[in-house]
């Protein structure tokens, strides 16, 4: 070992590694930690320490917080902790001293050498243990790069994942930028010509890819999070740790270049240590009971409110702090636009594990003034609470869930839907009117990385999953999904129609909906998981973007993209004020008819809707039939001197099927045949 450097007292902020002229200054909070050591490795040959420095309690721990400076360090350095303690399960302790740990507030991590299973058998862990990386200043050029501020009500969401985006040899990336941030940006003029406004990127917080069912797969989606403040190492094209944060920068500012928010969803209901099983790897080795909830009559065991092993106890002042801080950071320091919460109804539990009306935690998060410009966006529920319509807070949107279900049973054909679909193409009302917020706070969906593509949702009864080595165990049950008469794929000519109309359906309903759409990746070109529902353990074609696809579907693209367009420039669907709302004079108005004018069908036995959206301020008029039954009706129009334009038609083929008002054909007579199972929108200018 070289001469160890004369280290200094430190101080107790801030948390983590930071670097100044001198040295770095490193700080771990450990509230019942009997000895700390801090661990230097050189970045040649990290298997074991360079240097190592025990912290006396008396001259390097202030209350809880245990800190020591280090002169001499630079950008770049790679360090680890050991955390001594009482290994006590059943009381809650499980310091390990043998296990090197990450810091939690470390901005990039080394994890060539990483190796899962030594952070969960006995012994010293250190030769495959995760290192982190000191990070200095932010000196990186942002040019002139600033929030985009795009209001949801002029927002076209599109949820990705990075690798899966351009791994597949077809996207015409360059081999060693494919599945990485700088693949993305090769890919930023399809985005554009999209439409979309906005991507919403699944976990790029560093994950454990090996947390997975087995050794043969991988966890592909990234909800095992274990470096919070991180960019995930295998996202970047480059080894060099600074390099990859640098990336993740460069892929955010040609997005912002393009009109193109980002916005990141992070895991904070849990992390990738899992349960007592699992694996010594930060948190659970440096304060166990405060990071973590514990059954209170057995702290041996945690709660599993997000179904993955642990919950995070995020409402202790210390973690509550912690992800205060990873925001901001993420916020300030990579200028991300906003955030979606995975599974965000853990982070209203108390230390308890119990539900709490004002979570101090997403308080923080809504009033810090530094997110203040941010989009925070909840899924709101857990495996034992749902709260869609009840989620805490003035400034969040949630996803919308009762929209995805109840529009693929409506549009599948289930009997008494009519009336739910009223309430979910309006803004979901019944579901959000005792919330401060506007209907576009509603991030309505169909699909999203979690299920079904749009693809397979009409393509298949039921899940597939045995690929995931879980004997077709894991996935959701309840898919509302319908194979349009054939299980997977079909040479049937007439399946594959149906199947083409009804995916339309979909994005025409998503597009015409009060609230913000959100769209999956690839399924403006028919992406398929050949039926698997669950892929997050298919690095993989099955999740990958073919690019073919782009080609051969080009008449859904190019269908998907004028639906968008539609969206985006049509008044009605930028309100940011209800349909219908009380006392609105000046606002729009939302009639629902059925096959006859002002006769909606509510009945069990129903499946045909329609309505019309007026507002004399905005010089037209639309109205929208939709026909959910398996034979051709006639809907009648409202009257007037003007005559309607057929727009949009699920049902015609190649560029007819959505057509700019001066180009759409007019509908003769006073009905409109509405072809079986189709969507019909036609506009006009009183």
């Amino acid at each position: 070992m070289k001469k160890t450097i004369k280290a200094k007292a430190g101080k107790s902020f801030p948390l983590g590694a930071t670097l100044y002229d001198e040295g770095a200054n490193f700080c771990l909070f450990s509230k019942n930690a009997t000895a700390v050591e801090l661990l230097l490795f050189s970045p040649d040959g990290h298997c074991y320490p360079g240097h190592a420095y025990l912290l006396d309690p008396k001259t390097n721990k202030t209350f809880y917080y245990w800190h020591i400076f280090i002169p001499g360090i630079r950008q770049g350095q790679l360090y680890g902790w050991r955390v001594h303690g009482p290994f006590i399960p059943e009381e809650g302790y499980r310091f390990d001293s043998h296990k090197v740990l990450i810091d939690p507030y470390a901005r990039a991590v080394v994890m060539d050498s990483y190796g899962r299973e030594a952070a969960i058998q006995p012994g010293d862990n250190c030769p495959r243990a995760i290192k982190s990386v000191v990070v200095g200043p932010n000196h990186y050029d942002w040019e002139d790069d600033r929030p985009l501020r795009h209001p949801f009500s002029k927002s076209i969401i599109y949820e990705m994942h990075v690798g899966g985006f351009t791994k597949h040899p077809s996207s015409g990336v360059r081999e060693e930028w494919r599945g990485t941030f700088r693949g993305l940006i090769e890919k930023i003029p399809y985005l554009q010509k999209l439409g979309i406004t906005a991507v919403e990127l699944l976990p790029v917080q560093q994950f454990d890819p090996f947390d997975a069912p087995n050794e043969e797969l991988a966890n592909y989606w990234g909800y095992s999070p274990i470096a919070f403040f991180a960019p995930h190492h295998a996202y970047a094209s480059t080894p060099d740790p600074i390099g990859r944060i640098n990336e993740f920068r460069d892929m955010v500012k040609a997005l912002h270049k393009a009109g193109i928010e980002v916005i990141l969803d992070v895991v904070f209901n849990h992390t990738g240590e899992g349960d007592e099983t699992g694996p010594t790897l930060s948190l659970k080795g440096i304060e166990n009971r405060a990071y973590y909830l514990l059954e209170k009559d057995n702290f041996h065991r945690y709660h599993n409110f997000a179904g993955t092993g642990n919950s995070l106890n995020a409402n202790h002042s210390v973690v509550r702090r912690m992800i205060t801080d990873c925001l901001k950071y993420w916020v300030s320091e990579m200028h991300v636009d906003g955030f979606r919460f995975d599974l965000a109804s853990v982070l209203s539990r108390d230390e308890d594990g119990k539900p709490i009306d004002n979570p101090p935690v997403l308080w923080s998060i809504e009033s810090d003034p530094v997110l203040a410009s941010t989009k925070i966006i909840a899924e709101a529920w857990d495996v034992h609470q749902y709260q869609v319509g009840s989620f805490i807070g003035d400034k969040w949107a949630e996803w919308n869930g009762q929209y995805r279900d109840d529009i693929r049973r409506f549009l599948k054909g289930d009997g008494g839907m009519a009336t739910k679909a009223a309430q979910r193409i309006t803004g979901s009302p019944d579901l959000f009117h005792s919330l401060l917020r506007d209907p576009n706070r509603s991030i309505n969906f169909v699909t999203c990385h979690d299920g079904f593509t749009l693809n397979d949702l009409v393509s298949y009864n039921s899940k597939h999953n045995l690929a995931n080595g879980e004997n077709n165990r894991d996935g959701a049950e309840s898919n509302f999904s319908w194979n349009c008469g054939q299980e997977g794929p079909t040479s049937d000519p007439a399946v594959e129609r149906l199947r083409l109309r009804q995916i339309k359906n979909f994005l025409v309903l998503l597009m015409v909906s009060q609230g913000t759409p959100m769209l999956l990746m690839g399924d403006e070109a028919r992406r398929s998981q050949q039926g698997n529902n669950n892929a997050y353990c298919q690095d993989n074609e099955t999740s990958w973007f073919n690019w073919n696809l782009v080609q051969e579907n080009a008449e859904l693209l190019e269908f998907t993209r004028r639906l968008i367009h539609f969206n985006l420039s049509g008044k009605f669907f930028q309100e940011e004020r209800y349909w219908n709302a009380p006392g609105q004079k000046d606002g729009t108005s939302c009639t629902f008819h059925g096959t006859r004018l002002y006769h909606p069908d509510w009945a069990q036995n129903s499946h045909s809707l329609a309505f019309t959206l007026d507002n004399k301020a905005y010089g037209h008029q639309l109205h929208v039939m939709i026909n959910a039954y398996w034979q051709a009706l006639d809907f009648e129009l409202p009257g007037g001197k003007q005559k309607w334009r057929r727009i949009i038609d699920t049902d015609a083929a190649g560029k007819d099927g959505c057509l700019a008002m001066d180009d759409a054909p007019l509908v003769k007579g006073k009905t409109a045949e509405v072809r079986a199972r189709s969507v019909v929108v036609v506009m006009r200018k009183p």
